[in-house]
C-alpha cells in the first residue's frame, strides 16, 4: 500500500511538472528542435520575419530578454533571418532598414543598423561627416579650388649708361661696355652715340657676346645730332663728337638719370656702386663729377685756364653722373643775362662767348656752367675717375690709396702706347678676357704678371692701389655665381 501511494505521488508530481513546463514554454538554451508554438496571448511569432510588426511598437513586457543571451548552435532560424555572427543583437529586435539615424547616435545593442552604415567593428575611427546633398537634383558637385596668391610684379630698375664714339674708337668702347656688364648687378641700358658708318660694327660685336649675357643689358645706337648751333662746329670741338654729351638732356627725354663716360674708361667694380651716388644728391644737386686734380699747384685749370672753372682745380667730365629730369627743369645762373636760362638755351650763347678761350672743349663749358651754379654739383672722390695724373707724378689720390681704384680713365691715349704700362695692362686683360673664363686665372693673375713689367714707372710701383678694388670685385662676383648655382641646384 505504501509503495502504491509513493508511486501515485511521483506520477502526480511528474504530471504537474509537465503542465508547468507546457504553460511556461521550452527554455531556449536547451531546445534542439524547430521553433516552438506561440504562447497564449501572442498573436504572431516575432521571430518570423513574415510576421514582423512595426519595430517602433512597444513590446510586451513579458518578452524582454537579455540581448547578451547566446542561442544554442542547434537553434535553427529562418534562413532569411541570418545575420553576421559578429552581430550580438537580439534577432527579434529587427528594425525597418529604411529607418536611418544619425551615425553619431549611440544605438541599443539590439538595434540593427542600415547595411549602408555597416563598418568593421575593428575600425574605431570617428565616422566621416555626411556630405551635403546638392539643392538641385543632378547639379554637379562643387570643387573647391585653392586660392592662389596674386604675384606682385616688381618693376625692373635699369641703369642707363651713355657713351659717344667716333673714328677708330669701336674696340675701346666695346671693352668699356664689357667691363660694365661683367661686374654690374642690375640690368644695364646702353645709349651709344656713333657715326652712321660705325653702327654695323657695333651691332656685330655686341651680337658676338654670349646669349646668357644678353639678358643683362639692352642697347640702342643713336646718330650724332646737335639741336642748337652749327653741327659741324660742335662736332670739331675738342675731340670728334665729344660735345654730344652736352645735348643728352634734350635727346633722351624719357630717361630720368644717366651715367656718361668716355670711351677710354674701364669699370673695376659694379656700376651699381657709382649709380648709388644719385641717392646722395641733395635737393639742388643734379650732376656729379670728380676733381680734375687733387693738388692745385700742379693742376691745369689752376695754372692755365683763361675762363671760369669749378672750385680750385676744376672738374673732369670723363665720368659724369646726371639727373636729366632736374637738368631739364633747372634755370641756370650765368654771366650773360640777369635772368636764368635753361640748359638748352644756355649752351650755344656760352660757347660763342668763350670759344676762343677754351682748350678742353665741352669739359671747359661744363666748368663754366658749374662755376656759376656750384650748388648744383656733387663732387665724388678721385677713385671714381682715376687717371695717369693721379700717379705719374707720384700718388696723390688718397681715396684710391684707401679703397683702390674704382673706375680707371686712360686718357692721354695710355691704353695704346708704352708710357703707362699699368693702365695698358688693365685694358688688354679686360679686352682679351673670355666671358666664360675663370676670373682669377684669366684676369687677376695676368694683371699681376703684367704689373711686374711696369715697376719702372711711378704708377707701376703702387700695384695695391690698382688691384685692391678689382680683387674685391672678383670675390663679390664669384660669391654671386656660387649663390645662383646653389639656388638652381636646390630648385632642381
Amino acid at each position: 500500500m505504501r509503495i502504491h501511494g509513493k508511486l501515485l505521488v511521483a506520477v502526480l508530481s511528474l504530471g504537474g511538472l509537465i503542465i508547468v513546463y507546457l504553460l511556461l514554454g521550452y527554455p531556449t538554451a536547451h531546445l534542439h528542435a524547430d521553433t516552438p508554438a506561440p504562447l497564449r496571448g501572442e498573436s504572431r511569432d516575432r521571430r518570423d520575419p513574415r510576421h514582423q510588426g512595426d519595430p517602433r511598437d512597444r513590446r510586451d513586457s513579458g518578452e524582454r530578454r537579455d540581448p547578451r543571451d547566446q542561442r544554442d548552435p542547434g537553434d535553427q532560424r529562418d534562413p532569411r533571418d541570418q545575420r553576421d555572427p559578429r552581430d550580438q543583437r537580439d534577432p527579434g529586435d529587427q528594425r525597418d532598414p529604411r529607418e536611418q539615424r544619425d551615425p553619431r547616435d549611440q544605438r541599443d545593442p539590439g538595434e540593427q543598423k542600415d547595411p549602408r552604415e555597416q563598418r568593421d567593428p575593428r575600425d574605431r575611427r570617428a565616422p566621416r561627416p555626411k556630405r551635403k546633398k546638392s539643392d538641385a537634383k543632378g547639379s554637379p558637385a562643387r570643387v573647391r579650388v585653392p586660392e592662389q596668391k596674386q604675384k606682385v610684379s616688381v618693376p625692373v630698375e635699369w641703369m642707363h649708361l651713355a657713351v659717344v664714339a667716333c673714328g677708330d674708337r669701336v674696340e675701346e668702347t666695346v671693352t668699356m661696355l664689357k667691363s660694365a656688364v661683367l661686374f654690374s648687378v642690375k640690368k644695364l641700358r646702353f645709349h651709344i652715340f656713333a657715326e652712321d658708318e660705325l653702327k654695323p660694327e657695333f651691332e656685330r660685336k655686341l651680337r658676338e657676346w654670349p646669349r646668357q649675357l644678353s639678358r643683362k643689358f639692352e642697347y640702342k645706337i643713336y646718330p650724332i645730332t646737335f639741336s642748337v648751333g652749327n653741327a659741324q662746329e660742335w662736332k670739331k670741338l675738342f675731340k670728334p663728337c665729344a660735345a654730344q654729351r652736352l645735348f643728352l638732356p634734350m635727346i633722351l627725354q624719357d630717361v630720368d638719370s644717366l651715367l656718361y663716360v668716355d670711351t677710354d674708361v674701364l669699370f673695376l667694380r659694379p656700376l651699381d656702386d657709382i649709380w648709388a651716388f644719385l641717392k646722395k644728391f641733395n635737393e639742388t644737386q643734379l650732376a656729379a663729377m670728380a676733381p680734375e686734380h687733387e693738388v692745385p699747384k700742379i693742376g691745369w685749370y689752376s695754372r692755365f685756364a683763361r675762363h671760369p672753372f669749378y672750385g680750385t682745380t676744376g672738374v673732369n667730365s670723363g665720368v659724369m653722373l646726371m639727373n636729366l629730369t632736374r637738368i631739364r627743369k633747372q634755370q641756370f645762373k650765368n654771366n650773360m643775362i640777369p635772368a636764368g636760362l635753361t640748359w638748352e638755351e644756355m649752351l650755344h650763347p656760352l660757347y660763342q662767348k668763350y670759344k676762343n678761350y677754351i682748350t678742353w672743349g665741352d669739359q671747359d663749358l661744363l666748368n663754366i656752367i658749374f662755376s656759376f651754379n656750384p650748388e648744383n654739383l656733387y663732387v665724388f672722390p678721385c677713385q671714381w675717375n682715376y687717371r695717369p695724373d693721379h700717379c705719374m707724378y707720384g700718388s696723390n689720390c688718397k681715396s684710391a690709396e684707401v679703397d683702390g681704384v674704382s673706375i680707371l680713365h686712360g686718357n692721354r691715349g695710355v691704353y695704346h702706347d708704352d708710357k703707362q704700362p699699368a693702365f695698358r695692362a688693365f685694358y688688354e686683360v679686360l679686352r682679351d678676357y673670355p666671358f666664360d673664363g675663370n676670373l682669377y686665372q684669366e684676369m687677376y693673375y695676368p694683371l699681376q704678371s703684367k704689373f711686374l713689367a711696369s715697376v719702372h714707372t711711378l704708377c707701376g710701383r703702387i700695384p695695391q692701389v690698382f688691384l685692391k678694388q678689382i680683387e674685391k670685385t672678383m670675390k663679390r662676383v664669384y660669391e654671386r655665381r656660387v649663390i645662383v648655382y646653389a639656388g638652381s641646384r636646390g630648385r632642381g
